[in-house]
């Protein structure tokens, strides 16, 4: 059953829908893609919310813009301050350029590499500070305070919670029989406008929140009915590793929000991987939670669900690895290592094992020198692509049947 309101929503829906009305031709609608693939992998009739093709590459541009827009000219001259991992720091940079006003974003120092330099390819003065948004942000407000700039949170501000709430009021215009609807969840700001937004047309329409098991503080806070600081484990969904959500998007989730589950990283990796093997879509950690968790959990089976990929900023490094790790996952890439006698020919019982088997060796490492090598041995790892578990698994087998020691690294 849902819950109705038991106050007065803060933003309300007219701001939401006074967001859409002010947001000009620099904010996309993004388009809602049905995907049949998906549709099968999740059990579901499932539709993709792009919002990785919005300008900065993510949502967060949404609540940015409308947030400066709105600012009085005296706070313009006094210019912006904001903390972010990075999609709303550019945000922030982009929507300042555009009203050319001084614009400082505090970034944690371990921030993509990538979103960095993004966000000063928009003008702002960056400033690393801190391992997380939670101390970023603290050194934001100290800025602040020294300089008289607007703080433009990230997502505890009724004017960006309404900018953000626009894209359901889009799913709605796109998919009016939606049954369900899943989004990521860091401070809440993303999740409380679309709640707003959708539950004032339709209060039957489910929707659920996914959180990074990594940094579960709203999931924690529902859970408490109270605010709760929780996480801090490592994740590469960076995005929504928030520790503290915001008390303006704590008090409309607790009210409206149907449900929050969790997803881990080897959950989102496969997601990630998968949107881009089949889809052809890059698409962030923190973007890809609400696919993740329909593809592990499959909640929905017959149901018209759309997934919010929230943002497309990917560090290419991790990119890198979500397709090595996303080939492992599916038993596509397989790295096996063995020593054997340092003799000439040792090696070719093993190839032609591999070659009889179609498999196909992308890579060949040799050592010799290191110290856990044997005195006239050789350790060989092998990075090895299969079609996948089953063809990996009969390599295995053969291997093991000729009595060839190795052992597993994938």
């Amino acid at each position: 059953m849902v819950l109705q309101p038991t106050f007065p929503m803060n933003p309300s829906y007219d701001e939401i829908v006074k967001a859409n009305s002010m947001r000009g031709n620099e904010i996309k609608k993004t388009p809602l893609i049905h995907s049949p693939t998906f549709s099968d992998i999740t059990e579901s009739d499932l539709y993709l919310k792009a919002e990785f093709r919005q300008r900065t590459g993510s949502f967060k541009i949404r609540g940015a813009y409308y947030k400066i827009k709105l600012l009085s000219d005296e706070e313009k001259k006094r210019g912006v301050v904001a903390a972010s991992a990075g999609n709303h720091a550019q945000g922030v940079a982009f929507a300042s350029a555009l009203e050319k006003i001084p614009c400082t974003i505090v970034m944690p120092k371990n921030a993509s590499p990538a979103k960095v330099s993004a966000t000063r390819g928009y003008g702002a003065n960056v400033i690393l500070e801190g391992v997380n948004y939670d101390e970023s942000s603290s050194k934001a407000k100290e800025i602040a305070k020294q300089t008289g700039a607007t703080i433009i949170h990230a997502f505890d501000d009724p004017q960006i919670i309404a900018a953000q709430g626009v894209i359901g009021l889009e799913i709605l215009e796109q998919l009016p029989d939606v049954d369900e609807v899943y989004l990521p969840i860091g401070g809440g700001g993303l999740a409380a406008g679309t709640l707003i937004a959708i539950k004032e047309k339709n209060p039957n329409i489910k929707i659920v929140g996914v959180q990074s098991s990594s940094f579960p503080s709203m999931y924690d806070s529902l859970k408490n009915d109270s605010l709760t600081e929780s996480g801090g484990e490592r994740t590469i969904a960076d995005g929504i590793s928030v520790k503290m959500p915001g008390e303006k998007t704590f008090s409309v989730i607790r009210e409206l929000i149907d449900d929050i589950v969790l997803v881990d990283d080897s959950e989102i990796t496969k997601a990630m991987f998968l949107l881009m093997e089949r889809m052809k879509f890059v698409v962030e950690p923190a973007g890809a939670a609400s696919l993740a968790y329909l593809i592990s959990k499959k909640p929905a089976p017959g149901k018209k669900v759309v997934a919010v990929l929230a943002g497309g900023n990917v560090d290419m490094y991790l990119l890198g690895q979500i397709v090595d790790k996303g080939l492992a996952t599916m038993g596509r890439l397989l790295v096996i290592s063995m020593e054997l006698p340092d003799r000439p020919g040792i090696f070719k019982e093993i190839v032609d094992e591999i070659a009889l088997a179609n498999v196909n060796i992308v890579e060949v490492f040799h050592d010799r020198l290191t110290s856990k090598v044997h005195a006239g041995s050789v350790t060989v790892t092998l990075s090895l692509e299969t079609q996948g578990k089953e063809q990996a698994d009969k390599l295995i087998e053969k291997l093991k049947e000729k009595n060839i020691q190795f052992s597993l690294l994938t």
